[in-house]
């Protein structure tokens, strides 16, 4: 009797997301045009009358959102692209930095999407918040390096940055995810 009672307590299911299991979404194509162009201008133009909206970096919280809900390596990589250098074209600084950085962060979100469930919201904030750290350190590293422009680093400022980015994504993603469509 207490045989049959300790393996009766000791059984645990065990569950696993199998790759079958694991959700993709797709995006109108108005949806996936319009919606980064609107942020391309919001972010262009809000922060001259607003300056301490550069703080955060909406193309770059939508190259995630997109990229992990797709889960694509091809298409996130091409999302962070376009975004990015879309983004290049509405500032002074040369183009391709933005692109470059945005194509990583596109293919990695992308390629973790496939790993892991990123639905919930403390998921989300903890992929923004690396994410966000992968992109600033990759455009730095560019922009330093390869464009000789005298940047400097620091990590203050940017783990400020990465945390606002990331309590604002939870609610944008929230937001957003009114416009998926299964496949």
């Amino acid at each position: 009797m207490k045989n049959r009672q300790r393996i009766g307590l000791n059984n645990v299911s065990v569950s696993y997301t199998s790759q079958e299991q694991v959700e993709v979404y797709r995006f109108s194509a108005p949806v996936a045009v319009l919606i980064p162009l609107v942020a391309l201008a919001f972010q262009a133009f809000v922060p001259r009358w607003l300056p301490f909206f550069n703080i955060f970096d909406l193309p770059l919280l939508l190259v995630i959102f997109f990229s992990v809900a797709r889960r694509s390596q091809v298409t996130g990589m091409l999302t962070g692209a376009f975004i990015g250098l879309v983004q290049d074209s509405l500032t002074i600084h040369p183009i391709g930095l933005n692109g470059i950085a945005k194509t990583v962060v596109g293919y990695a979100a992308s390629s973790l999407g496939v790993k892991i469930d990123v639905e919930n919201a403390g998921s989300r904030f903890l992929v923004v918040l690396f994410f966000y750290l992968v992109h600033e350190a990759v455009y730095f590293s560019v922009a330093r390096w390869l464009v000789a422009l005298p940047l400097q680093w620091s990590w203050r400022h940017e783990l400020g940055s990465a945390l606002a980015n990331a309590l604002l994504a939870v609610a944008l993603f929230a937001l957003l995810d009114r416009f998926k469509q299964r496949t």
